[in-house]
């Protein structure tokens, strides 16, 4: 009898344990599937952490990458902070004598809308006619057009980075071969649309002088475009501008923007590109609630930076996530890489206090895996 009794507390020993919490239910199903995890819930206000898991564990975060990166830049630049493309050429009366030199700056945003206005002031500094081409000026950036690391990723998605850049560099939805030929004939196009005759004929020799400077979107739309659409273009151009054209000094910027300001060093913000593309970048969900609580709490790029996260509930376009309990609570930024599934932001409980979270999850997860969390803390 005593035998069998205590064959059977040993079996019972040998069971893994029932989880004590939900918190400890989710993290037995993350594990049980293989997942990694570093997920945390904080108090907006003080900080104070209410639940979390593996908060200081460096996973690839994906698109939340771009947090980092956008919050930097407005902190630095500030949210009225333009880019100016600039057009040169050798201007006789109403003529460019010889080319019409366009010099990108790395402006993310030059659309076919944007180029009419730039064509309209070009009309207004009195260009009527070039006797020459439309050329570019593209010594702003280094010649790494890609990312490092974005082999292993969704390169063959993401169009090369170069300072002047139309259209991000796509006819019709798809990347172009050649986005300075798209670039050169675009311009020619909208030019001569707009009575500004473009002949093509031989190179002058003169001086060229600066005809105009045109400015982009303020920062804060660019930021705004960024992360609610997860343009990993954008965030890139204006990476490389941050690095004087160069990602490694871009990177560095960054990094020393952290180091200096939160005492966040590389190990903590070990990242390879602004956008996340990359799966050599690695994150926890402790930094990126820090990065969050800052921006909330910063009256001087705060609003811009809040303002540029999705809204659950809110937004013009279709979200993954469908879930009207959840309606203009949640503002977030996700990610989403193959075997890499992740989100973080703001929420708001169904009594009105404000929470800061993070969810990383790397392994075989889905949107399922990080929205049961997060509606089980909104709720």
């Amino acid at each position: 009898m005593i035998r069998r009794t205590l064959l059977a507390l040993c079996l019972l020993l040998a069971l893994p344990a029932s989880p004590s919490s939900p918190m400890d239910a989710w993290v037995h199903r993350m594990e049980s599937r293989s997942i990694k995890a570093s997920v945390g819930i904080w108090e907006l206000d003080t900080g104070k952490l209410l639940e979390g898991h593996q908060m200081d564990l460096q996973l690839v975060p994906a698109s939340t990458t771009k947090l980092l990166t956008t919050y930097a830049l407005l902190k630095t630049w500030k949210p009225d902070y333009e880019i100016h493309t600039e057009v040169w050429g050798e201007l006789k009366g109403g003529t460019v004598a010889g080319d019409l030199v366009f010099k990108g700056a790395g402006d993310p945003f030059l659309t076919s809308e944007r180029l009419w206005l730039m064509a309209e002031a070009l009309k207004e500094r009195g260009v009527t006619t070039v006797k020459g081409r439309v050329r570019l000026d593209q010594s702003a950036f280094d010649g790494q057009f890609y990312g490092n690391g974005w082999e292993h990723t969704s390169s063959n998605t993401t169009p090369p980075i170069l300072p002047l850049s139309v259209n991000f560099n796509k006819e019709g939805g798809h990347l172009v071969a050649d986005p300075d030929r798209l670039a050169v004939e675009t311009l020619t196009r909208i030019l001569r649309q707009d009575g500004i005759a473009v002949e093509g004929g031989i190179i002058g020799d003169g001086e060229l002088r600066k005809l105009i400077a045109f400015p982009s979107l303020p920062l804060r739309d660019l930021i705004g475009n960024i992360n609610k659409y997860s343009n990993n273009f954008m965030v890139e151009m204006l990476l490389k501008r941050f690095g004087s054209g160069t990602w490694p000094q871009g990177i560095r910027q960054v990094q020393a923007f952290y180091s200096t300001l939160f005492g966040l060093g590389p190990d903590k913000v070990d990242l390879t590109d602004g956008s996340g593309l990359s799966k050599d970048n690695h994150l926890s969900a402790r930094t990126l609630a820090i990065v969050l609580r800052a921006a909330w709490h910063d009256f001087e790029v705060g609003p811009e930076m809040v303002g540029s996260l999705k809204i659950i509930g809110g937004e013009p376009f279709r979200l993954h996530i469908k879930d009207p309990n959840l309606a203009r609570r949640i503002r977030c930024k996700t990610g989403h890489l193959s075997g890499v599934t992740s989100v973080c932001g703001y929420l708001q409980t169904l009594d009105g206090r404000e929470r800061v979270f993070a969810i990383i999850l790397n392994g075989p997860a889905d949107d399922t895996d990080v929205w049961d969390l997060v509606k089980r803390w909104a709720n």
